[in-house]
This record gives structure tokens, C-alpha cells and sequence, in this order.
């Protein structure tokens, strides 16, 4: 009868033990995965600088296009701009006048 008992306790002991034990490898595993896993925080956190490093490329870029509209829109024969359509004409035949002078960007 004792041995049976005594079976019992540390069964009951056993259960007492494993119980939090694996809820504490479940709560650990869940952690690690949510810090270090493929939707974690830390890939969270990479995409995120990725996107404002794209944001910022995407700006530069929209600045450039805003730029090219702009001289683009001075060269439309409705609203001509001698002095841009000179500069363009001068570029694109690489003449220059005999008193200017070229200065490179």
C-alpha cells in the first residue's frame, strides 16, 4: 500500500514539475519566433528601413521627373522659351559662340 502511495506522489510531483516546464518551452519557442522568425519584429524591422530607403529614392526620383516636365514644358512649341531652346540646340550640336564660355556641372 505504501509503495502505491508513495507511486502517486511522485507521480503527482512529476505533473506538478512538467506542467510549467512545457508551458514555459511553449511560451519561450512563441518568443523566439516572434523576435527572430520570418514575421518576427526583427524582419518587421528590416522591411521597415527598407521602405523608407525606397520612399526616399521615390521622391528623388519624382523630383527629377518634376524637373524634366517643367523643361520639357518650355519647349512645346506653344510656349517657347528661346533661351532653353538655345541651350538645348547649343548642347545637342556642341557649338558654342566665340566669346562664351563652358562651364561644366
Amino acid at each position: 500500500y505504501r509503495a502505491v502511495f508513495h507511486s502517486l506522489k511522485i507521480g503527482n510531483r512529476a505533473r506538478q514539475i512538467a506542467v510549467p516546464v512545457i508551458g514555459a518551452f511553449v511560451i519561450g519557442y512563441f518568443s523566439y519566433h516572434s523576435l527572430k522568425g520570418d514575421n518576427g519584429l526583427s524582419a518587421y524591422l528590416s522591411l521597415s528601413a527598407e521602405v523608407a530607403k525606397a520612399e526616399i529614392v521615390l521622391a528623388n526620383r519624382l523630383q527629377t521627373r518634376k524637373s524634366i516636365e517643367h523643361r520639357t514644358t518650355l519647349l512645346r512649341p506653344d510656349n517657347l522659351d528661346l533661351d532653353i531652346l538655345d541651350e538645348r540646340s547649343r548642347s545637342v550640336l556642341n557649338v558654342i559662340e566665340a566669346d562664351e564660355r563652358v562651364i561644366l556641372d
